[in-house]
């Protein structure tokens, strides 16, 4: 790492400047700019996230308190509350967007899963859900929601395996779950996990075209007729598995091949749970122990909600808020390659709070991201002299 930089230098390091270059190009994002263009744009809705400024002017005003480092930060020239306001307005949404893909796709290269024992299968496993971000509907017209209140959703599809979100959509939270998942792009052999405000057998029968497998929860008012009832251990939870044919007429017409049931029954929350999977060979525990693993993404909203900033918006159009949105998923993405690449022991979560407070220093970033042992530390013998 090179010495003499500050921290914030160094992390946009990582970033893929020729790449980030290409998408601009593409989009005609840099078109009659003098000074402020979108790496300078990025650079600094970047440093807004990972300083965790609160507003526009926040961010513009600790930005400028600091003139002799703009240059060496990343900044250009100088930054302005109505260039960046309009940058974040005009700039097309898909610059960014693109550019976190590619982050994504990098960061799933070097990523290892978290647990990698935690299957006994090497199929990708992908959870798949939305969250809702409430917003003012006086404020943000376009956001529809209900009556007298906006919102829009965050829908993402989320790698369980390596804890990175591999595709986000925005949409207004008037859109429903389920037409997200026309937007899902099925890998043959791969598992995906739905909570029941996706059941839509016509959508799910698409899943099995394609040789890709989904567990699902089911309705209560689930018409199904058994075929097959297999043998299950019930000490490990499991309540029955079954083999059959849906029998509502507008789910068979969606669903018209044979389908698995599956009820299992969670002892530390006292609750029974009803899977459907087009998965025939997995035993039922391990079809139960996939649909667990959901609650990864809940993590994974909470998680950004608290320490990136997208619930608070420092813009009003819907190109403003979905460049926020995806810059936020850049600087996530960039931690994780960050934290992989540079082997660090602390969490992503440790690792935002470090960076933080360490933007304008210029400390080399693999010393920063090393973690101490604090069991090294000698404390102060208690018969040494006291100066006071």
């Amino acid at each position: 790492m090179n010495h003499g930089k500050y921290v914030f230098a160094q992390i946009s390091s990582f970033l893929p400047q020729r790449v980030f270059d290409r998408i601009v190009k593409k989009y005609k994002g840099n078109y009659k700019t003098r000074h402020f263009s979108c790496w300078n744009q990025l650079l600094c809705m970047m440093f807004g996230q990972l300083s965790n400024r609160e507003s526009l002017s926040d961010l513009v005003l600790t930005v400028n308190a600091h003139p002799g480092k703009l240059y060496h930060l990343g900044f250009g020239k100088g930054v302005s509350k109505t260039n960046l306001a309009r940058a974040n307005e005009q700039r097309d949404w898909l610059i960014y967007q693109e550019v976190a893909y590619h982050l994504i796709g990098e960061a799933r290269k070097i990523c290892l899963p978290d647990n990698d024992n935690a299957f006994s299968f090497t199929n990708s496993v992908y959870a798949f859900d939305s969250t809702t971000i409430d917003l003012c509907l006086s404020v943000f017209c376009w956001a529809t929601f209900r009556t007298a209140k906006g919102a829009v959703k965050l829908h993402t599809q989320y790698d369980v395996r390596t804890s990175i979100p591999v595709f986000m959509h925005i949409s207004a939270a008037s859109v429903h779950d389920v037409n997200v998942m026309d937007k899902i792009t099925y890998e043959p052999g791969s598992f995906y996990i739905f909570d029941r405000g996706y059941l839509d057998f016509e959508r799910l029968y698409l899943f099995h075209q394609s040789k890709s497998f989904f567990v699902i929860r089911a309705k209560n008012n689930l018409k199904f007729k058994r075929m097959l009832s297999s043998t299950v251990d019930k000490s490990k939870g499991v309540r029955c598995d079954q083999t059959g044919y849906l029998t509502g007429f507008y789910s068979l017409q969606g669903y018209p091949k044979k389908i698995r049931r599956i009820k299992f029954y969670d002892k530390a929350q006292n609750r029974t749970f009803v899977f459907l999977t087009n998965n025939m060979e997995l035993n039922p525990e391990e079809i139960a122990a996939i649909y667990k693993h959901r609650w990864k993404i809940e993590l994974f909203f909470k998680w950004i909600k608290q320490h990136l900033k997208i619930t608070a918006f420092w813009g009003r159009t819907e190109n403003a808020v979905k460049t926020q949105v995806y810059i936020a998923v850049i600087t996530y993405t960039l931690i994780a390659i960050i934290k992989q690449q540079l082997k660090s022991g602390y969490s992503t979560y440790e690792i935002l709070q470090i960076l933080g407070t360490s933007l304008l220093d210029k400390t080399p970033i693999n010393q920063l991201l090393q973690k101490k042992n604090n069991q090294d530390v000698k404390e102060l013998l208690y018969n040494q002299l006291k100066i006071f």
